[in-house]
């Protein structure tokens, strides 16, 4: 069955190129024009991934994004987006957003990420059937003050659980699990957001490091936990 993309932009000729590629890809794809109309196709359509403008009319991005969650659902979203301020990337990001890409971008970077987010959204699922029953906490894997709890995908800091984003959540585990080794943006791109063989913007990297930094360090301006090796990349220090 077709992988069905929602495309929520108000500017159509970017909306027919993207509806063309998509579909010559194997997606089936869904369109809407400004905010109000997307996020009611999102609730209704249920689609396997939204690609989401910010600058729309009558709600912007940022409320389509916060009300899809507040909805309860998890539905991979890609904000478009023309602006380069880094503070629109994580607001996106901590709205609940997957990932962003800054126009202009080239369709191959597009769909790559289309694919890697909808593969992603799909290991997610399938490693956390429903009704399966929560291992106990000592099955956790402990790092010290932290601890992860890969059946719940739970991080907790002295045993208080995090409010963390999906993607905080991969990124720690990730890192964790090799406590001590470095791994460049490039790596944790491909690793993390599952890009394979990734050349392009890695901000969304530091974005989400940022973010959890904010979330799980008792200084983020004096990280503990996730470490910057200064021009090689991040590791977790236990």
């Amino acid at each position: 069955m077709s992988k069905r993309v929602l495309i929520v932009e108000d500017e159509k000729n970017i909306v027919d190129i993207l509806s063309f590629n998509l579909s010559k890809e194997g997606y089936d794809t869904l369109e809407a024009y400004d905010g109000q109309a997307g996020l009611q196709l999102a609730l209704e359509q249920d689609p396997d991934l939204i690609l989401l403008d910010l600058m729309l009319p009558k709600m912007d991005g940022f409320d389509v994004c916060r009300n899809l969650r507040q909805a309860g659902r998890n539905t991979p979203v890609i904000m478009l987006t023309a602006r380069e301020e880094e503070t629109d990337k994580v607001l996106g990001l901590e709205l609940g957003a997957d990932d962003y890409i800054t126009k202009p971008f080239s369709m191959r970077e597009l769909l790559a990420r289309v694919k890697a987010n909808i593969r992603r959204n799909e290991m997610v699922s399938s490693a956390s059937p429903a009704g399966a029953a929560p291992r106990s906490a000592g099955q956790r894997l402990e790092l010290g003050r932290i601890s992860i709890d890969p059946e719940l995908m739970v991080v907790y800091k002295d045993n208080r659980p995090l409010e963390l984003t999906q993607r905080e959540y991969e990124l720690i585990r990730f890192l964790a699990s090799q406590p001590g080794k470095v791994f460049s943006r490039e790596a944790l791109m491909e690793h993390v957001w599952n890009y394979e063989g990734y050349v392009g913007d890695v901000r969304a990297v530091d974005v989400a490091v940022r973010r959890l930094r904010e979330k799980i360090e008792d200084d983020p301006a004096a990280p503990q936990f996730v470490v910057t090796r200064r021009g090689l990349g991040y590791y977790f220090n236990v």
